[in-house]
């Protein structure tokens, strides 16, 4: 358990002058229009102070004991030109969604990207979770906004090699749906932007490009950083961004990036670079212009597979228990490049002559890539304070390692890989709900070809 002295966030300031307020309260209107949900209460938007830019709370670090299991629900019939299947991306929370849930114990709603061949995005309702003897028994999700494209022509999910997305309510300064999106073989790319909460009518705005960093480190994972914590770094609320590509293209781990999203009522402009940006996680060394870390086996994450894949994230926080949690599909034993069932590809063996290539194994093991002898979903979970260690210069950061890991083999419907349907990650994105202390967990096709959404309550 670690502690940091702890420093009260003793004063608040409104950051925006009376002019930008009205001008973002009119887009905020305008937005919210034909949207099933009302405007949120409009006032002005509050920032930390910059008085107290350096301080971070007093911590204990959750635990998984901590994650009591309440259950999991279904997802809807396919709508909008989309569906659920193949889905889990990205994830976000609304607290101001479904007011007709508040009773159940499960406020707010749900806004996520479906099936990975468009990556539109649906909002949901969030219906009690259960525990039944049969999947035809599990509460089933009610469709709130109907799928729709929400980057309109900035990113197109069907153009890209194995995409990846992320997304995020971010209430500062005025509520939005921020997203990331990347594919298989990129370099240094447009990656980020937002949305308006109207899936009707989204009024994108970016791409915008992470500054100094490949996309293989930035764009896929997406969640906020509490106010509190963010004070730690700027002056100005923080978003989480980060990615985890399979290889040594990222490092050896997962990259995680803090970095500032910019005024919503002057949003950069397309194509601009994002200069606020502090490193929280980087198993290896960015070099300049190089699309790939420069990493070695001194700067890998403890058990560390080419395998790996994480695809969710969240910085929870609850009472004075915090903890940065990544959730992915963790390889296990002996690994190799080549295909699922053994047969090894040796990465020069076309450059023989002549070439010693493997003949490619037939359907369904035909898929090339970064296989193990097992795979188990996990949460791990890292120390919040070391990350911000890291971002402030005071450790290099490769230095931050799990501390603890849950294994989420019990709680899933199929925690087994499957060829045959394209199942190659057990598990996927992650939301939190952070007033009620909800933790909310994609597991990939579970329900035939759809996910269905485990639901977890922390009590620390």
């Amino acid at each position: 358990m670690r502690k940091f002295t702890r420093i009260f966030l003793v004063s608040i300031v409104m950051m925006c002058s009376i002019s930008g307020c009205s001008t973002s309260e009119e887009t905020q209107d305008a937005e919210f229009q034909n949207s099933p949900h009302d405007p949120p209460e409009k006032q002005t938007p509050l920032l930390p102070d910059p008085a107290q830019e350096g301080a971070i709370p007093d911590y204990n670090l959750l635990q998984p004991d901590d994650f009591e299991y309440r259950g999991y629900f279904r997802l809807p019939e396919p709508n909008g030109g989309s569906d659920w299947d193949y889905s889990g991306h990205g994830l976000t929370y609304f607290p101001d969604g479904d007011p007709e849930g508040e009773s159940d114990g499960y406020p707010g709603s749900l806004f996520g990207f479906g099936h990975d061949h468009q990556l539109f995005v649906s909002e949901i309702s969030i219906p009690t979770p259960l525990r039944p003897d049969s999947i035809d028994q599990a509460g089933v999700a009610e469709t709130i906004q109907p799928f729709a494209n929400i980057t309109g022509t900035i990113f197109i999910a069907e153009n890209m090699t194995i995409p990846r997305a992320g997304l995020e309510y971010f209430s500062y300064p005025e509520p939005r749906l921020h997203f990331t999106f990347g594919q298989h073989i990129q370099d240094f790319e447009v990656s980020h932007g937002w949305a308006g909460l109207n899936l009707s009518d989204p009024s994108p705005q970016g791409p915008w490009i992470f500054n100094g960093f490949t996309n293989y480190v930035t764009n896929d994972y997406l969640f906020e950083i509490p106010l509190e914590w963010s004070i730690a770094l700027s002056s100005q609320p923080l978003l989480a961004s980060g990615r985890a590509r399979e290889g040594l293209w990222s490092g050896r781990g997962p990259g995680l990036f803090a970095y500032s999203p910019g005024d919503t009522a002057h949003p950069p402009a397309a194509g601009e670079v994002l200069q606020e940006i502090y490193p929280l996680l980087l198993y290896g060394e960015q070099i300049s212009g190089q699309p790939d870390l420069i990493s070695t086996p001194d700067q890998a994450v403890s058990d560390y597979h080419e395998a790996d894949h994480w695809w969710g994230g969240a910085w929870v926080t609850r009472g004075e228990s915090a903890a940065v949690i990544l959730a992915g599909t963790k390889a296990l034993g002996s690994e190799w490049y080549g295909f699922a069932n053994g047969v090894v590809w040796e990465h020069d063996c076309a450059e023989y002559s002549p070439p010693t290539c493997p003949d490619v194994p037939d359907w369904p093991y035909d898929n090339r890539g970064f296989w193990a002898d097992a795979f188990q979903a996990q949460l791990i979970f890292f120390d919040p304070g070391q990350l911000i260690s890291v971002a402030r210069g005071e450790i290099n950061s490769w230095e931050p390692q799990p501390y603890a890991t849950l294994d989420l083999t019990e709680y899933l419907l199929d925690p087994n890989l499957d060829y045959a349907d394209y199942k190659r990650d057990l598990v996927g994105a992650v939301a939190f709900d952070r007033e009620h202390g909800i933790f909310y967990l994609v597991e990939r096709l579970a329900d035939e070809y759809r996910s269905v959404i485990h639901v977890w309550k922390i009590n620390p």
